[in-house]
C-alpha cells in the first residue's frame, strides 16, 4: 500500500521565515495526521535561505516518534564526502534509526557555483562519494578517516536511496546498488515518471518514491494533466484524489507532497485525501 510524506517548511523569498518552531511543530503535526514520513530538500545557491536538509530532519527527529524523515534529495557532491558521513550518522542515530538518505548529483548550477564547486564533475562525485561514505557507515577506515566506533544501532548507515530522471543510468544503479529511486514531480512529467518506475521494477528495484508533489487543492481550474506535464496538485480536490490515486496505480511505494501551508486542519484534509487516493 502506497505511504504518503509531508516536506517540511522551508521558507521562501516572500513568505514568512522558518525557524526551530515552525520546523518542530509542523514535524509533529505532520506525524499526528497520519502521514508516514516527513521530507526535506537542497537549496543553497537560489537566491533565498533555505534550512539546511539534515539540520531539519534531525529538529523533527527529536520530536516525532514513527515517521520517518527523509532528503529528497541532498546533493552529495556539493559536500566533502567524510563530513558528510558523519552528520548523515548522526541524524540518523538521533532520530533513532528513521532517516532516508534521499541523494542525487545536483542539477542547479548556481548551487555549485556559490560553493566553488566543478557542476560539471557532480556524477563522478556523485559515485566516488557514496562509495566512502557507506564504507565508512560499515566501520572501515578511508584513506584515514574513521566513524569508529560506529553506534551499534546505526552500523551500516540509512538506506540510500537515488534520485535522477527517467532516463538517466542512474536509475540502473538505484535498483541494482541501492535502496531505491527517487522522482521528482515538480521537474518530471507524468510520461517520464510512469516510464522511470516501469524502468525501475523491471530492473529489480526495491522502493520508488515521488516526491515534490506540490498540492494547492484550494485551485479553482486543474493545473494542466497532459503526458508531458508537471505531475501535481495543483487542482480542486476530486480531481486531486484522481492524480493521486493514478500515481499508487503505477507502483509508487511512497508519494511526498508540498503542502501551501502546514496548519493541522489543513494537513488531515490533506491526509484524508491520500486515504481515498489509494
Amino acid at each position: 500500500m502506497t505511504r504518503f510524506g509531508i516536506s517540511l517548511p522551508s521558507g521562501s523569498a516572500s513568505g514568512p521565515p522558518f525557524g526551530p518552531s515552525s520546523l518542530a511543530d509542523a514535524s509533529q503535526r505532520i506525524e499526528e495526521a497520519g502521514f508516514e514520513s516527513a521530507w526535506t530538500f537542497d537549496s543553497i545557491g537560489r537566491g533565498a535561505l533555505r534550512p539546511d536538509p539534515l539540520t531539519a530532519l534531525a529538529v523533527a527527529g527529536t520530536v516525532t516518534r514513527g515517521i520517518e524523515l527523509g532528503t529528497g534529495v541532498l546533493q552529495v557532491p556539493l559536500r566533502n564526502p567524510v563530513e558528510l558521513a558523519q552528520r548523515v550518522l548522526t541524524a540518523h542515530h538521533v532520530s533513532g534509526g528513521r532517516l532516508l538518505f534521499g541523494v542525487g548529483a545536483g542539477s542547479t548550477a548556481a548551487d555549485f557555483a556559490a560553493l566553488g564547486v566543478d557542476f560539471s564533475t557532480r556524477f563522478r562525485r556523485l559515485g566516488e562519494s557514496l562509495t566512502i561514505m557507506r564504507r565508512l557507515w560499515a566501520g572501515e577506515q578511508v584513506d584515514g578517516a574513521s566513524l569508529v566506533p560506529v553506534w551499534p544501532e546505526v552500523l551500516g548507515g540509512p538506506p540510500v536511496l537515488i534520485g535522477s530522471w527517467a532516463g538517466s543510468k542512474w536509475i540502473a544503479r538505484a535498483a541494482r546498488e541501492f535502496d531505491g529511486w527517487i522522482g521528482s514531480g515538480a521537474r518530471s512529467s507524468w510520461r517520464s515518471l510512469r516510464e522511470g518506475i516501469a524502468r525501475f521494477r523491471d530492473l529489480g528495484g526495491k522502493r520508488a518514491v515521488v516526491t515534490n508533489v506540490v498540492a494547492h487543492l484550494e485551485s479553482p481550474d486543474a493545473s494542466p494533466d497532459g503526458p508531458d506535464d508537471p505531475c501535481d496538485l495543483r487542482c480542486p480536490r476530486e480531481v486531486a484524489r484522481e492524480r493521486l490515486h493514478r500515481l499508487c496505480e503505477w507502483g509508487f511505494d511512497d508519494i511526498v507532497l508540498v503542502p501551501g501551508r502546514h496548519e493541522a486542519e489543513y494537513l488531515h484534509e490533506l491526509r484524508d485525501l491520500t486515504l481515498r487516493a489509494r
